[in-house]
Formats: structure tokens, C-alpha cells, sequence
């Protein structure tokens, strides 16, 4: 009987994708103009239960569409602006000393990590100690505190940003944090006729507010459903193999990645290829991933997880192209 109810609570979970998605993009329509793609990958990150990086300069509404997203999805939403001086205790919270029914004790008091959504804005201008005090809520989905576990909101979610072009007074995220988020999302300028649109909007309104479409109960039962969508072993092997291509030194590595590459991807780049390919089908509206769907995640999954050399920058190759040339160079099945 529990079985059956819950088939029936699948069923429902992705009818809702399917009724859903439909309203979410006339919500963030309201919002957001163009970035189609963007705004994918990051629901596709939010329904597989990853993070995200978001990367892009300046005055793209990348913290926009983050907080639109949040609304339509009726979920806590707290940002924190990271800077040179913050501390690991203004993101996880702190213990303080008050007075008591029974004297002096120390009450916990909770930190902005504390919410469904967390907007980590700028996060490569704090220092490595601070950064790492988001690695255990990333991975773990809860903070030490005082000698403490606390476990964090379901469900909970960083979406972190990152200025691509000024690198002064910056702390680079290392490859153990980076490897944390599941998909690397580029927001790239607007093309000339979005960019008018949005213009002419901006001045000529007020604020627009989205309205809920999901709640968080249903955002959990979404995320347990993309883990249920079936995947054949083949396009399994595909994804492995499409990771493992990336390593330099390795047998069946294709000579440009040996040429280019000083790291390749690790173990978790073939899990969020497939994680991501379940959510993307769902989103499409299918109940099955397709070698497709691997293709489509691949440059957002891996270009945070490679390393290109200084032959690659002096020849003017980024990581995008690299995985690029990787997806023309791997068959498919």
C-alpha cells in the first residue's frame, strides 16, 4: 500500500514538472528577459538538490534572477555579500553569552545559512577560511557550531556568484569547493533586441514581483522523482567516459586534452553529468535521459572541473572549448 502511494506521489511530482514549468517561465518572463539557458540550468541544479556557481560580470541581474527563482518557488531566501574581513561566524552564526532563567548560558544564534536559498554574491572575495565554512553546508547540509551539528533547512541550496574579470583582491575558490558545485552556469551579455527590451522595461515600471508556483514540500518530492528517472547503462558509459576523457596521461586521452589539460575531472563530474541529465529530462518533459541530455550539461558540469595549462591561455583555448572539442571526439551511443 505504501508502495502504491507512493508511485501515485511520483506521478503527481511529475505531472506538477510538467504543468509547472510552462507557468515558471511566464513567471520569471515578468523578471527575467532572455538568458533562457541560465535560468535552466539553474532550476535543472535546483531540482537535482546541487549547487550552483554563476558566473558573469557585473550588471547582468544575476542576483535577480536568483531571488526570482527563490519566489517562484516560495522558498526562504537569504543573501550574503562577500567581502575581504567577513568571518566564517556571519555566515554559519555564533554562540552568545545571555542571561537565563537559570543563569548565564550561551544561545546559539542562527547565521544567514539558515534558509532554503542561499545567494553566496561575490564569493571568491573572502579568504579560504571563510569559503570553507560554506563547504560542509554545501556537502553535508548542516554547520558545526560550538562543538555542534546543526542541520540546515530542506531543502537547501547555495547559489554562488563570481566576477570573472577582476581578479584583483580576489581569493580563487580551490578545486575541492569548486568540484561541491554541480553545475557551472555562464551568463553572458544580452543580445541587442533583450537588451532594448529590457531597458525600455526597467525605466518604465516599478518593481514586478513572481508568484509562487512550487512550495518547498514539493521541491523535495521533485528532487526524490529525478533520482527514480531510469538511465540506460550505455549513456551511463557514455558520461564516465566523457569525464575520464578529460584527465590528461590516461590511455584512451585524446591528444589535444594532453596537450592542453594540467587536471581533469574527478569521479563527481560523471555523477552530476547524469543527475543533471534526469532533471533536464524531466524538465523536458520526458521520463528517460538521452545521450542528449549528457551532451547539453557537459560544458556547465565540467569547465569548473578541469584545469587548462598556460599553453591553453597562451593559445587562447578555454576550458569551454576543450569539452567541446571532448563532446565531438567521444561517440555517443
Amino acid at each position: 500500500m505504501d508502495t502504491d502511494n507512493t508511485h501515485e506521489q511520483d506521478r503527481q511530482a511529475v505531472e506538477q514538472i510538467s504543468a509547472g514549468r510552462e507557468k515558471i517561465e511566464q513567471e520569471l518572463g515578468r523578471v527575467i528577459i532572455g538568458q533562457k539557458d541560465a535560468v535552466e540550468e539553474i532550476l535543472i541544479t535546483l531540482f537535482a538538490g546541487g549547487n550552483c556557481l554563476i558566473t558573469g560580470v557585473p550588471g547582468l541581474a544575476k542576483t535577480l534572477m536568483v531571488r526570482a527563482i527563490a519566489g517562484i518557488f516560495d522558498l526562504e531566501f537569504h543573501r550574503i555579500q562577500f567581502t575581504p574581513d567577513l568571518m566564517p561566524a556571519d555566515i554559519t552564526g555564533t554562540e552568545i553569552l545571555t542571561d537565563g532563567e537559570s543563569g548565564r548560558e550561551l544561545r546559539f544564534v542562527k547565521g544567514p545559512v539558515f534558509t532554503n536559498v542561499l545567494l553566496a554574491d561575490e564569493i571568491n572575495r573572502t579568504p579560504p577560511k571563510t569559503q570553507a565554512a560554506l563547504l560542509e553546508a554545501m556537502q553535508e547540509k548542516q554547520v558545526s557550531v560550538g562543538g555542534a551539528s546543526r542541520d540546515l533547512p530542506k531543502p537547501f541550496f547555495v547559489l554562488a556568484t563570481q566576477n570573472p574579470i577582476e581578479m584583483e583582491g580576489t581569493y580563487p575558490l580551490p578545486e575541492a569547493q569548486l568540484d561541491r558545485f554541480l553545475l557551472n552556469v555562464f551568463i553572458d551579455y544580452l543580445p541587442e533586441e533583450d537588451e532594448v527590451k529590457v531597458v525600455s522595461e526597467t525605466t518604465s515600471r516599478s518593481d514586478v514581483q513572481t508568484s509562487p508556483v512550487f512550495k518547498a514540500e514539493d521541491v523535495l518530492r521533485i528532487q526524490s522523482v529525478v533520482r527514480k528517472v531510469p538511465v540506460a547503462d550505455s549513456v551511463v558509459r557514455y558520461a564516465v567516459r566523457l569525464a575520464a576523457s578529460s584527465r590528461p596521461g590516461q590511455s584512451n586521452t585524446p591528444d589535444f586534452v594532453n596537450e592542453w589539460i594540467n587536471w581533469g575531472a574527478g569521479l563527481r563530474a560523471g555523477q552530476a553529468l547524469i543527475l543533471g541529465a534526469k532533471a533536464r529530462a524531466l524538465l523536458q518533459d520526458r521520463s528517460h535521459v538521452t545521450p542528449d541530455d549528457v551532451k547539453a550539461l557537459a560544458v556547465p558540469v565540467l569547465r569548473h572541473r578541469i584545469l587548462p595549462n598556460f599553453k591553453a591561455e597562451a593559445e587562447g583555448v578555454d576550458a569551454a572549448q576543450v569539452i567541446t572539442k571532448l563532446i565531438e571526439t567521444v561517440p555517443a551511443p
